[in-house]
């Protein structure tokens, strides 16, 4: 038989996806473990939400719609960036589309030819890297470290750039570290962006979920210049518990945006319509319970750290933003726990879930070795309960 797609054989399975699958079939078996994988609200989706989705069926919202998703939520979405970010954009600079992963892929579809560079900063999440490959880009990582904050400078940025280079993607805040970048970080980071003519896609999914009373500052917020050459990758998933919706959006000049109206009316067609209703409610509806949930992943967040950092032998720095703390495990590399030697992340998280009975995502598929991500979107109980465990495991007691 002949052979399958290169582009397709090259691409690795999801580390984090993986992990919550593993989680989910020993939950299924009856196993007591618990999981700090999955990157979703572990909120239910708001009823009035819920109430909108059960109305559009009812009212038959359930055919076709444009490519780009409804015009009633294009402009809803508008409205949300003008009033959270201060950006003004047209709905027919908007482009809805099933997800913001989906909204990745059609972007750099948009913007990268085979051999384009696409520049990437480390930590990453685990998509992006395999996105820039599956449309025939060129991955250039710069890498970040603890002591960095985990973020670029416009020093490492500018060595990045060669004649090959379209663009870079900035996840702000970021999924692993939960870090964020201010907006005089953000203001060195797009001058070496528009001197250089390269497109940026900021992936801004978690900008309503940051702490410590920071201001976030949306890319395309900081002028002209760098807003003409802005993808914003966004999405109503994590504000609003609305993982399985499956409704994200890039916002972007209108002659971008076509082309991607283009690509989506081939690829995967309109989203949902009910979705898009649902979308649409959330939006446009008082925000009360989207600052009710980071409320909660703030309290969460500064328990999970400050214990995090009493345990002997592992260490995290507070992220800003998103739900996830990078707990460092270099401590721990090299030395044996349960008759095993542990060389690695990958083989911490192993032995963590067979002797722990805790999921948790190592750090390697982000680019982050000897790094461990745990997700705080989880009940305080399991937090304290996985923490417990961690503490257990690394005095070698399995549960």
């Amino acid at each position: 038989m002949k052979s399958l797609s290169e582009f397709a054989l090259a691409i690795q399975p999801s580390s984090t996806m993986a992990i919550d699958a593993m989680f989910k079939q020993m939950k299924a078996e009856g196993q007591d473990v618990i999981g700090f994988g999955a990157g979703e609200p572990d909120f239910p989706t708001p009823d009035h939400i819920k109430e909108a989705g059960i109305q559009a069926i009812q009212n038959n919202d359930t055919r076709y719609t444009p490519s780009v998703g409804t015009v009633e939520l294009r402009k809803a979405i508008c409205q949300r960036l003008k009033a959270d970010c201060g950006l003004d954009y047209d709905f027919k600079e908007i482009a809805v589309s099933n997800g913001a992963k989906t909204c990745v892929y059609v972007a750099l579809r948009a913007l990268v030819n085979p051999g384009d560079e696409v520049i990437l900063p480390a930590p990453y999440w685990v998509s992006y890297i395999e996105l820039i490959r599956m449309v025939g880009g060129v991955p250039v990582v710069i890498d970040t470290t603890e002591a960095e904050q985990f973020k670029i400078t416009p020093e490492k940025l500018s060595a990045a750039i060669t004649p090959k280079t379209k663009c870079m993607i900035l996840n702000n805040p970021c999924n692993p570290t939960g870090m964020m970048y201010s907006r005089k970080e953000l203001e060195a980071i797009a001058k070496v962006c528009v001197d250089n003519d390269l497109y940026v896609l900021s992936d801004e999914i978690y900008y309503s979920l940051t702490y410590d009373n920071e201001q976030f500052t949306s890319l395309a917020a900081l002028g002209e210049d760098i807003k003409a050459r802005t993808l914003l990758i966004n999405g109503v998933s994590k504000s609003y518990a609305m993982t399985g919706w499956r409704i994200g959006y890039i916002a972007a000049p209108a002659n971008i945006t076509k082309v991607v109206g283009n690509y989506l009316g081939h690829c995967t067609g309109s989203p949902s319509a009910i979705s898009q209703k649902a979308a649409l409610a959330a939006l446009t509806a008082p925000q009360d319970q989207v600052e009710t949930m980071r409320q909660a992943f703030e309290e969460r967040r500064d328990y999970m750290v400050r214990r995090m950092n009493q345990i002997e032998g592992i260490s995290c720095i507070k992220p800003e933003g998103a739900f996830y703390v990078m707990m460092n495990v270099e401590k721990v590399v090299g030395k044996e726990l349960f008759g095993q030697v542990i060389h690695s992340d990958d083989d911490f998280a192993s032995l963590f879930l067979k002797y722990g009975k805790v999921a948790v995502v190592p750090g390697g598929g982000f680019g982050a070795p000897n790094f461990i991500r745990w997700s705080y979107a989880a009940s305080m109980d399991n937090i304290k309960a996985g923490l417990d465990r961690l503490e257990m495991f690394l005095q070698g007691k399995a549960v």
